[in-house]
């Protein structure tokens, strides 16, 4: 089957990446959904939230410090390098991610769409400027109009970004070969993504979800393994 899978991303004329949280953990970044995440002893909804960022700022401003100070000393595994090294060779010609730690473009990769935006800039809540992540993380306020500071990242109660969304949308529905790489496909409306895939469906995970269906093809394994396995072939 991999073999398989190589030929079909060496006869695409356009291939589309989707990745979730399983493509960052391997980089050491905790999967929020996982058993022993984040989330295991604290509901998102009251420090991920658009209320925690109107009604409890101390607390959601604490969290997202925690998280910005966790990607200090965190690096792209092989598999982002390989991804990246796979677009400058035309193998790949978008990545949509849910991720927002920014790893893709660390490791070089240049058509990122971030579908759940990133926690690595920074924006005033109040008149949107754009500020440092220093400015943030020493909990000053914004330089313009004295209000709040936030991350990108998408809050629980927001929609997506309409603009990472539809490049995403349009490059899957017009995808030869689609890779859906570590996401449980649990996330609306993220998870909707691959059923708009018109082209081959490709789906690389550690656990085999019971409702990942109608996948052309199936690999098992960390996305840093099966990604240096296909790059053998390819």
């Amino acid at each position: 089957m991999m073999e398989t899978v190589a030929s079909w991303m060496k006869e695409s004329t356009s291939t589309v990446v989707l990745t979730g949280a399983g493509m960052s953990t391997e980089s050491g970044i905790p999967d929020f959904r996982s058993k022993s995440g984040w989330w295991k002893s604290i509901d998102p909804r009251t420090v991920a939230s658009v209320e925690s960022l109107t009604d409890d700022y101390a607390l959601f401003r604490e969290f997202y410090q925690l998280r910005i100070e966790a990607l200090h000393d965190i690096e792209p595994h092989v598999g982002h390098r390989i991804l990246a090294r796979w677009e400058q060779q035309g193998y790949v010609q978008l990545i949509a991610t849910q991720n927002v730690d920014q790893l893709h473009q660390l490791a070089g990769s240049k058509n990122v769409a971030e579908l759940h935006g990133n926690i690595v800039t920074i924006r005033c809540t109040s008149c949107n400027k754009p500020h440092s992540k220093e400015h943030f993380l020493n909990n000053a306020v914004c330089t313009y109009c004295t209000n709040h500071l936030r991350p990108n990242v998408v809050l629980f109660g927001e929609t997506l970004p309409q603009d990472a969304w539809n490049r995403a949308l349009n490059a899957i529905q017009h995808a030869d070969v689609v890779l859906v790489i570590g996401t449980s496909l649990e996330v609306y409306p993220v998870n909707q993504l691959p059923m708009m895939a018109r082209g081959k469906l490709v789906y690389i995970n550690l656990e085999l979800e019971t409702h990942a269906t109608g996948f052309d093809a199936v690999l098992q394994g960390s996305a840093g393994e099966i990604l240096t396995q296909l790059d053998a072939y390819l």
